[in-house]
Order: structure tokens, then C-alpha cells, then sequence
């Protein structure tokens, strides 16, 4: 089986319509914009269709909390480019991380952790992950990112680092 992305990138532009009046994507938009870039990813790089896997197996995930941190304006108009990647998974729980740069790639301007918790419907009991399931995270659990619950805003801090040393290099 050939390797998968295990951090996939979008580009996406800012619309006038989930702007401030500033110019600026609005707080609450991020989210979407990065839920909808997940959406994407996994439709084209796991073949994993969210509505038809929960139809299957009347189950889904769920967003129990997410940890953002807005660094820098996206500005109206602007391209974006997201990126995501699973950082930690258990039976019935998974975080991803998300990331909103510049369209160069060089610049942060917003980081998401997104804890989820796979759930039946329509009870919205936990359960567990199927084994074909645990397979797949296992594939896409990417190295390099070591998890922990209280470390989002180190997490932040390593990633603006990593991009500072990228753009001195360039």
C-alpha cells in the first residue's frame, strides 16, 4: 500500500463575506475555514467521506474542544495555505492539528488543535474507533509532534520558530 499524506495542504482565498470590517477573517470563520480545508484533505487523500462513514456506521466524530491561537490577520482577498494532520489518536478520541499560513507558506497566522471524540448516533454515547479505523490512524499519526494536553501554546511557539529559521534560510 502506497504511503499517505499525512499532512495535506489546501490553498484557499478569504472572502469579503467572513471578513470584519477591518478587513480581517473574522475570529469565528477561522474555524470553518479549517474545518471545511479537513473536510477537504481527508475527501481527497483518505477517500473518506464523513457523512457516508457515519451513515455506515451510525457513528461520527464530534468536536469536543479546540485551542486556537490567531496570530497574524488573513486579510480579505488573500491566499491562504491550511494544512492538517492527526497528532494524536486513541479508541474513541483524536486531536488535529491545523495550521493557517501565508501564501507562501513562511508565515503563521493561526494554529488549531481540535480534540474530537467518536460517538454513536443517535445516542451520542462514546465508542470506539473500528479496527480498520485504528489502522488508518495509525498510518496518518504523524512523527515529530509529541502531544501534550497542556502544551498548545508551546506547540505554538515551536512552529513560529521553525518558519523564522525557514525564512532566514531562504
Amino acid at each position: 500500500m502506497p504511503s499517505l499524506i499525512k499532512t495535506p495542504e489546501t490553498t484557499h482565498r478569504i472572502y469579503f463575506q467572513d471578513c470584519d470590517m477591518l478587513g480581517h477573517l473574522n475570529n469565528s470563520r477561522y474555524l470553518d475555514y479549517f474545518l471545511n480545508a479537513r473536510e477537504d484533505h481527508t475527501t481527497a487523500h483518505y477517500s473518506l467521506n464523513m457523512g457516508e462513514l457515519a451513515r455506515k456506521q451510525s457513528a461520527a466524530w464530534v468536536v469536543t474542544k479546540h485551542h486556537i491561537s490567531y496570530l497574524k490577520p488573513a486579510r480579505q482577498g488573500a491566499e491562504v495555505r491550511i494544512s492538517s494532520q492527526l497528532i494524536h489518536f486513541d479508541n474513541s478520541n483524536l486531536v488535529l492539528e491545523m495550521q493557517m499560513r501565508d501564501e507562501t507558506g513562511t508565515r503563521l497566522l493561526a494554529l488549531l488543535w481540535s480534540e474530537l471524540t467518536f460517538v454513536t448516533m443517535p445516542a451520542g454515547t462514546r465508542t470506539d474507533h473500528a479496527n480498520a479505523m485504528m489502522d488508518l490512524l495509525e498510518q496518518l499519526d504523524v512523527d515529530g509532534v509529541d502531544y501534550d494536553p497542556d502544551g498548545f501554546d508551546e506547540r505554538v511557539k515551536v512552529v513560529r520558530q521553525q518558519l523564522k529559521a525557514l525564512r532566514r534560510e531562504a
